[in-house]
């Protein structure tokens, strides 16, 4: 007779089956009305803003390579026995790739700042889990 089989399961796995159905105050909460004209405003600025931060990088990264194809002398440029065409595209890109991004981040932050203060787009307020409010005489399912 061969050995009993044993069946094994990662304890990720078997958290995730004893834990069974999560309770409903761990489901995400419901969320308010929503001006959608307002909403669709500020996505298309923020889709514009994303387009013109994915264009400046193209511009970065694409014409800082072509300046050293169209001008092979620049190539030849040493800096401590290390060709500075490699000193700007491996090291001193990266700051400029930070300040791509947080100019980004501040736009997008200012144009989402600019809708809340014109009343356009509200802030999230205090989450609805599906519970009754006070007064209320129905449930929400």
């Amino acid at each position: 007779m061969s050995p009993r089989r044993e069946k094994l399961t990662s304890p990720q796995t078997r958290i995730a089956l004893a834990r069974g159905n999560r309770p409903v105050q761990h489901l995400q909460p419901v969320p308010g009305p929503v001006d959608t004209l307002a909403a669709r405003t500020l996505f298309k600025a923020q889709r514009r803003a994303a387009i013109r931060t994915v264009v400046a990088l193209g511009t970065l990264l694409f014409g800082l390579s072509g300046a050293f194809a169209l001008f092979p002398a620049l190539g030849e440029l040493r800096w401590s026995g290390v060709p500075v065409s490699w000193v700007l595209l491996t090291v001193a890109i990266y700051p400029a790739l930070l300040a791509l991004a947080l100019w980004h981040v501040r736009s997008a932050e200012g144009l989402e700042r600019r809708a809340e203060e014109k009343g356009d787009v509200r802030p999230d307020e205090a989450p609805s889990y599906g519970a009754c409010e006070a007064g209320d005489t129905e449930a929400v399912p």
